[in-house]
């Protein structure tokens, strides 16, 4: 499981929390907290060995997110803080994390959703069934690795043009065109934004532009 590894059980303070500590979950493509929970060292254990998400409940006891409702949450990485008593586990979730049907327990107001990681999810479910007759003109893309790539070719040079004028919106407008292609062409690859993101992350921290 990525970045589990990092959490060293024998330095958390389960004792501060009567055997407990407390859990914030969060979505890791859109930053959004989903939820949050308490886990004592058991539900890490099979957090860490099933690479999805196990809390402990006051009525229920240890409790596997999603068992019944099949909204389960499949563990990217988990880090303790500072004081070793709390547990941020970032996530992709497989449904609503709250038992209302909310995304999160904090209500869809609270949400602040990266735009490209929702558009990244939702050509990663198009892509899982290209042949299914909803989202066409993706799946088209999909199903079809010239026409997708003839489009980025397309798409890029209406962006070329817009940024030599001055109209701003026309600019927004065809970066947004060349985005949307572009991770569509990497889905046909096999790539998601998170991997660009990591990718980004790395160049960063080794003082590396971007490029």
């Amino acid at each position: 499981m990525p970045g589990a590894g990092v959490l060293d059980l024998d330095k958390l303070d389960f004792e501060k929390g009567d055997g407990r500590l407390t859990v914030v979950t969060q979505d890791a493509d859109t930053g959004a907290v989903l939820m949050v929970a308490h886990a004592d060292r058991d539900a890490l254990e099979r957090t860490i060995a099933t690479g999805e998400m196990y809390y402990t409940s006051r009525t229920r006891g240890l409790w596997h997110k999603g068992a019944t409702s099949g909204n389960r949450q499949s563990v990217v990485s988990l880090a303790a803080d500072c004081d070793g008593d709390a547990v941020l586990a970032r996530v992709r979730p497989m449904g609503p994390a709250c038992h209302s049907g909310q995304t999160s327990c904090f209500g869809e107001p609270a949400l602040a959703p990266d735009a490209l990681a929702v558009l990244d999810r939702m050509i990663a479910g198009r892509a899982a069934d290209p042949s299914a007759a909803a989202g066409g003109y993706t799946r088209t893309l999909l199903r079809d690795r010239n026409l997708r790539l003839k489009k980025i070719g397309e798409e890029a040079a209406e962006f070329v043009v817009a940024c030599t004028g001055t109209d701003a919106d026309r600019v927004v407008a065809e970066a947004s065109d060349l985005v949307y292609h572009a991770l569509v062409a990497m889905h046909g690859a096999g790539v998601a934004w998170p991997a660009v993101v990591g990718e980004l992350a790395a160049r960063g921290s080794r003082g590396k532009p971007a490029e």
